[in-house]
C-alpha cells in the first residue's frame, strides 16, 4: 500500500510538472512566433508615441511659460518709451531703435 501511495505521488507530481513545463514552452513559442514579436512592435510603437506626444505637449507647455517670463523681462507687449531728440523708430520684433538720420529717410 505505501508503494502504491508513493507511486501515486510521483505519477501526479510527474502529470503536474509535465503541465506546466508544456505551458511555459507554449507561451515561450508564442511570445517569439513572428506574430507575437510582430504584437510586441506594435504595442511598444504605441506606447512610444504616446509618451512622445506626452513630451510635445510638456514642451509647449513649457514654452509658452517662458515666452510670457521672456515678454515680461523685455517689457514687449508695452508700448515702447517716447524719447526727445531725434526722431527715431522702434522695430517692433526687437524693439531695437534707429536713427532715422543714420538710416536716410
Amino acid at each position: 500500500m505505501k508503494r502504491l501511495f508513493w507511486l501515486g505521488v510521483g505519477a501526479g507530481a510527474g502529470v503536474y510538472a509535465t503541465h506546466r513545463v508544456k505551458r511555459k514552452v507554449e507561451r515561450f513559442a508564442r511570445t517569439w512566433s513572428p506574430e507575437g514579436v510582430a504584437a510586441r512592435a506594435v504595442t511598444a510603437g504605441h506606447d512610444a508615441g504616446g509618451r512622445l506626444r506626452h513630451f510635445a505637449l510638456d514642451v509647449r507647455t513649457e514654452m509658452r511659460a517662458r515666452e510670457i517670463e521672456l515678454r515680461e523681462a523685455v517689457a514687449m507687449d508695452q508700448a515702447p518709451p517716447e524719447l526727445d531728440g531725434p526722431r527715431r523708430r522702434v522695430l517692433k520684433a526687437r524693439y531695437t531703435i534707429i536713427d532715422d538720420d543714420k538710416d536716410g529717410h
